[in-house]
């Protein structure tokens, strides 16, 4: 666990405006409970300030999601590894092409707003604002989603994700890849808004296969963390 747990709970400040299922899980995402973290009942319902039954219920819920699993002593924040990400990217690849010629069937003219607008917000992105530029790149991606008015498709790519934020590195950071990616975002939203389904898939599946391979760059050159 990233801080040490006390009568309190973790020690650590919980937004009362979330479910305890979002809370846990934002805690897993952004670092705050480590890889390998006990989950036990009766200390995350009190960091949550509720009762037992929702915090169990939140659990199954984030086990269901890979997010957590069981060790021998109980639920366990789910552990990380290099090969457990490359199956993340050989699947997202997969699917993110799949639901970008989706999109290129399926896309109104308020999605060709909305992406436009989003291209316009990536081009105007400080430099060394990493922050923004990760939080926008995944706007832009979950744009391209819901262009393809498939729920079932965003809702699996949306469930891929949590598993590729617990990964503290980003491609993004890599020099040169910022800006060759907003050059593949201009490719993708061309081909979909052109409705060009071949061309859109391919367009996706190449921009998250180099994407990939610069994730396995920084994995080799250990700048990614487990």
């Amino acid at each position: 666990m990233a801080r040490r747990a006390n009568q309190e709970g973790f020690g650590i400040k919980s937004d009362k405006k979330l479910s305890p299922y979002e809370r846990i899980q934002q805690a897993i995402t952004d670092g705050t409970l480590a890889p390998g973290s006990p989950l036990v009942e009766s200390q995350v319902a009190t960091w949550c300030g509720i009762s037992r039954t929702p915090v169990r219920e939140a659990l199954t819920r984030l086990e269901q999601d890979g997010l957590v699993e069981r060790g021998d002593r109980g639920l366990v924040v789910r552990r990380r590894s290099p090969e457990e990400i490359l199956d993340i990217y050989e699947t997202r690849c997969v699917l993110e092409a799949t639901v970008a010629r989706v999109a290129a069937e399926r896309h109104t003219s308020f999605d060709r707003i909305r992406l436009e607008r989003l291209l316009r917000l990536c081009d105007e992105a400080e430099t060394g604002d990493s922050a923004a530029r990760q939080r926008l790149n995944r706007e832009f991606h979950h744009g391209i989603w819901l262009a393809s008015h498939n729920e079932s498709l965003v809702d699996l790519l949306s469930r891929l994700n949590l598993h590729l934020v617990r990964y503290p590195a980003t491609t993004l950071g890599h020099p040169g890849r910022w800006e060759a990616s907003l050059a593949e975002h201009r490719r993708l939203v061309e081909a979909v808004l052109a409705r060009d389904p071949d061309r859109a898939a391919e367009a996706a599946r190449e921009h998250f296969t180099r994407a990939r391979d610069i994730r396995l760059l920084l994995l080799e050159q250990g700048q990614d963390s487990f």
